[in-house]
C-alpha cells in the first residue's frame, strides 16, 4: 500500500516512465495504470525511455557513519572527497556528536564512497 501512494504522489512524466519500464513484467497492472494515468494509446505501442547519463551522476553521495560497527548516522559528502574532508563532514554531524559523546575517537577508518567507521 505505501508503495501504491508514492506511485500516486510521483510527477505525470515518472508515471508513464515507471509504467513502460515494468510493463514487460507485469503488463495487465501496467495497462490499467497507464489508463489512470491518461495515457495515450496503449503502453505497449510506447517506445523505451532513452538512458540519459546526466540524470544518474550525481556530485554528493551518501555515506553510513558507524560507531563500534552500529549506524548512527548517514552524511552527504562530495563524491571526490579526500579522507580528512569526510572526517570533518562527519565530526560536524549532530547526530554523529551526540552518539560519540566525550568519549575519544581511538581510530576512523573510511572505505571509500560507501562508509566510515569510529572506534571509540
Amino acid at each position: 500500500m505505501k508503495n501504491f501512494i508514492k506511485y500516486i504522489m510521483m510527477k505525470r512524466e515518472c508515471k508513464y516512465r515507471a509504467d513502460i519500464l515494468l510493463n514487460p513484467v507485469a503488463p495487465h497492472i501496467t495497462e490499467e495504470m497507464w489508463e489512470m494515468t491518461n495515457g495515450i494509446g496503449h503502453i505497449y505501442q510506447q517506445s523505451w525511455p532513452k538512458y540519459d547519463q546526466t540524470l544518474i551522476s550525481s556530485n554528493e553521495i551518501e555515506i553510513a557513519v558507524q560507531i563500534l560497527g552500529k549506524i548512527k548516522s548517514h552524511v552527504t559528502i562530495p563524491a571526490d572527497a579526500t579522507e580528512e574532508e569526510v572526517k570533518e563532514i562527519v565530526l560536524s554531524d549532530d547526530k554523529t556528536l551526540a552518539a560519540l559523546g566525550d568519549k575519544p575517537i581511538r581510530k576512523f577508518f573510511y572505505a571509500k564512497g560507501r562508509l566510515v567507521n569510529l572506534v571509540i
